[in-house]
């Protein structure tokens, strides 16, 4: 019963619907048969899939403030401040959608973002422009959840081992698809990338702002003690300099300690939902179960023969 309540309460969270069946997830599931850009068994499906992406999503937001363009293109163009889980369903919507959808889905998907990214353009005080069609700032954007998105999961892998650089290659189809010239291809190359973007982070008072409102997110009460040890732990996983820019330290013993209670939080989790509708959904269009049975394949697991019921 409380297991049930804790992932009613999440999935609402996520997907904006308290049973996972979210419009994403009717749109996965067809049409029956259709291929993707990826299949079960690719690293991008098991990090994905796995409630690692919850951690991985934080620390994602965090970095990303730390570059001042990707920020305005954030702040002055986003009401995540007044809607943040319209925000958060959006970004797993499209995490959805390119990864356990059809290409069809993920074509659609990827050409509606980057069109509504061609009203966020703006000038800051000091004259540098930004644009989110900049193909330097989606770079930005793309190694930092690629970064994120790994390092959560293979600090709690939950879901079985992947191999590191096939994660950042999948992840290169998307991000190439978003408009990134020549996104990383291996885990050294993704190093090198970032590390090529420290000169232009600065950090400061609003960076921190973006991190003091991710601490702060408004969720139902039951979620907040396990969501503030999981933001504090994202904080934790960041490079050494990243944390230092966001005004971030912990003692060895404190960040020991987070990080037992957020493994244990995310078995819980794990627990609680059983499994993700998208990957479900994406795993039934591919083994060709009609679109009309999407409850029943987040409901109804694969039976022990790996067969759909």
């Amino acid at each position: 019963m409380v297991f049930n309540h804790i992932a009613g309460s999440v999935r609402e969270v996520l997907s904006g619907v308290d049973d996972g069946q979210s419009e994403i997830v009717a749109r996965i599931a067809a049409p029956a048969g259709a291929p993707g850009w990826f299949v079960p068994g690719d690293a991008i499906w098991t990090v994905h899939g796995s409630v690692a992406t919850f951690l991985g999503g934080i620390r994602s937001l965090l970095l990303q403030a730390l570059h001042p363009l990707a920020l305005a293109g954030v702040n002055r163009h986003s009401n995540y401040r007044a809607d943040p889980f319209g925000r958060l369903q959006r970004t797993g919507a499209f995490i959805a959608a390119t990864t356990f959808g059809s290409t069809e889905l993920a074509e659609q998907t990827v050409a509606g973002i980057r069109h509504m990214h061609t009203s966020v353009n703006g000038e800051l005080s000091d004259g540098r422009r930004y644009s989110a069609q900049d193909p330097h700032l989606l770079e930005w954007v793309h190694i930092v959840l690629v970064d994120s998105m790994l390092t959560a999961y293979l600090d709690f892998a939950l879901n079985g081992p992947i191999e590191p650089d096939e994660y950042v290659a999948n992840m290169a189809v998307v991000g190439r698809a978003m408009g990134v010239r020549e996104p990383p291809e291996t885990r050294a190359e993704l190093t090198a990338h970032l590390q090529a973007f420290r000169p232009e982070l600065v950090g400061g008072a609003e960076a921190i702002e973006v991190k003091d409102f991710v601490l702060a997110a408004p969720l139902p009460r039951g979620l907040r003690p396990g969501y503030a040890i999981m933001c504090r732990t994202a904080l934790d996983t960041l490079p050494p300099w990243a944390a230092e820019l966001l005004a971030h330290d912990a003692s060895p013993a404190v960040r020991k300690t987070r990080w037992l209670t957020t493994d244990l939080a995310l078995r819980l989790l794990k627990t609680a939902l059983v499994q993700s509708p998208a990957l479900a959904a994406g795993e039934a269009r591919l083994a060709g179960v009609p679109a009309d049975r999407v409850d029943k394949i987040i409901t109804e697991p694969r039976s022990s023969d790996g067969k759909y019921r």
